[in-house]
């Protein structure tokens, strides 16, 4: 049984006739008489009683009729919607997103996208650079967006902009306003971090090992899994941070933290745009590359 098959079925079912089915099918009335046939043969079953008044369907073609109907309507929506899948007019997309690009850069960017693609639906879930990187591998997302790049043969990662980790303090720290410290005055305050697996942790561990200094050596007073929940701490005087100023640009505009620069320490890191080495991209997943790359380009 086959599609071509069922079609012949239904047209001599609608008008009757095997010679209407015939006209209605474009083929000869013989070979809808094979196609009926084979389809008996194959089902053990009559189709359609032949009389002098044309075609009637017994009670088992009845049967086959319906599920024919459901069947072959629902297999010719097929090329309506991959066809509105490739124009982006009906799809949907799962991005998976570090805390920075899921919180700010992608939240920017998405009216842009939505504006040029109205039939798309973007879902977004959240991790550190790591869980993204996995969730890539595992198929779990199809895109990802990170701000840490941590090596895995089975992943592209094509950096579209950078961003600073600077060193906050709560308003009136005694470090506020009072210039460069050093690299050597922050053993004396205590931290509050990222977990392990950030981008934003990497990029400070990098950098701090690069002048010298032994990252084990800082007071840690707390490990919190998101950006806010940083800020909010380092607001309420829990300790000082490093964060990316992407998440501190309005706190620093409205007085509730200071910056505080450190004497040869200068933070900069690269998001990443990543998928899995060797998938073909969606038409979505490429609209949403091609969108982040024009926005932040």
């Amino acid at each position: 049984m086959n599609l071509k098959q069922l079609e012949i079925f239904m047209a001599v079912a609608a008008t009757g006739s095997f010679s209407k089915g015939a006209e209605a099918s474009y083929l000869t009335q013989s070979t809808v008489s094979q196609q009926i046939l084979a389809l008996e043969d194959e089902f053990g079953l009559r189709l359609f009683d032949r009389t002098g008044k044309g075609a009637l369907l017994t009670e088992g073609g009845k049967l086959l009729l319906e599920r024919a109907q459901r069947l072959v309507g629902y297999a010719r929506e097929i090329p309506v919607a991959i066809n509105r899948f490739k124009g982006v007019e009906e799809a949907h997309l799962k991005v998976a997103g570090s805390s920075i690009p899921s919180e700010y850069l992608i939240p920017a960017m998405l009216p842009s996208l939505l504006k040029r693609y109205s039939g798309l639906t973007v879902s977004i879930v959240q991790g550190d650079s790591k869980e993204v990187q996995q969730w890539l591998l595992s198929g779990q997302a199809e895109y990802g967006v990170v701000g840490g790049h941590f090596p895995e043969d089975g992943l592209d990662f094509e950096p579209f902009s950078s961003d600073e980790i600077v060193l906050v303090a709560p308003a009136g720290h005694r470090w506020a306003g009072v210039g460069a410290i050093t690299a050597e005055e922050l053993l004396s305050e205590p931290f509050v971090v990222r977990e392990a697996g950030s981008g934003t942790g990497q990029a400070m561990l990098a950098a701090l090992k690069g002048v010298g200094l032994d990252p084990l050596a800082l007071r840690e007073a707390v490990s919190l899994g998101s950006n806010h929940a940083v800020t909010r701490a380092v607001i309420a005087g829990v300790g000082v941070a490093f964060v990316s100023s992407v998440a501190v640009e309005l706190e620093l505009a409205q007085g509730l933290l200071a910056r505080v620069p450190v004497q040869g320490v200068q933070i900069t890191r690269q998001f990443y745009l990543v998928k899995r080495k060797g998938r073909e991209l969606s038409p979505a997943a490429k609209a949403f590359s091609e969108t982040v790359k024009a926005f932040y380009g």
